[in-house]
């Protein structure tokens, strides 16, 4: 079965022009093979990082909840609602676009803010630990969500530059290269046929 080439005249001109595309696709090849790489490495840290920030959260948010039945028990679902109302952000969030190789992800940066007392009656002391317990959390999991994001799309971009290099390299440019042959080919084929009509106008000169 003939293999399949380029739909472009075998000339020479054609030839120069596809050494020259194939010389530019390599290049190309050689620097998404470059950005796969790195992007690999930087999925592998962030899959580290995220497990890590993964398991303090989860330890976190279990502390968490477990003061804030506590409080529940001695202030009740009421006393509880009234005294979150009256209650000031513990938290700061800044959130800004980060981009590393391409991959734009938001840069999450949260801190902690002085718990100021509530001040109401019938709030019980557990509260301001349930309030100061649930801020720590929720910075980590504003860092986890960083985290996550950024990971998801590394890994999708690192899928992509994948799909590009092997394509590359399996097709587009072994179709070059086959067609680049199969010019080469035409090209000393048609050369032998050249020398061969003047070699017999020469013997027939000759006669």
């Amino acid at each position: 079965m003939a293999q399949h080439v380029l739909k472009v005249p075998p000339t020479k001109n054609t030839l120069l022009s596809l050494k020259k595309q194939v010389r530019f696709l390599e290049e190309g090849h050689d620097l998404l093979e470059r950005k796969r790489e790195l992007l690999t490495r930087l999925v592998y840290e962030r899959i580290g990082e995220y497990r890590r920030l993964r398991g303090e959260s989860e330890k976190a948010l279990e502390e968490a909840y477990r003061c804030l039945s506590i409080t529940h028990l001695r202030m009740g679902s009421r006393g509880l609602h009234q005294a979150a109302l009256g209650a000031e952000p513990a938290l700061q969030v800044e959130i800004l676009p980060r981009r590393s190789l391409g991959v734009e992800y938001p840069a999450v940066t949260s801190s902690r803010l002085p718990i100021k007392p509530v001040g109401l009656l019938g709030t019980d002391s557990s509260f301001d630990n349930t309030r100061d317990n649930l801020a720590q959390a929720a910075v980590l999991l504003a860092r986890l969500g960083e985290v996550e994001i950024a990971l998801h799309r590394l890994m999708e971009e690192q899928r992509k530059a994948q799909k590009r290099v092997n394509a590359l390299k399996y097709n587009i440019i072994p179709l070059y290269q086959r067609t680049i042959r199969f010019i080469q080919s035409s090209l000393e084929e048609e050369e032998r046929n050249t020398l061969f009509q003047v070699k017999i106008l020469r013997e027939r000169k000759a006669i």
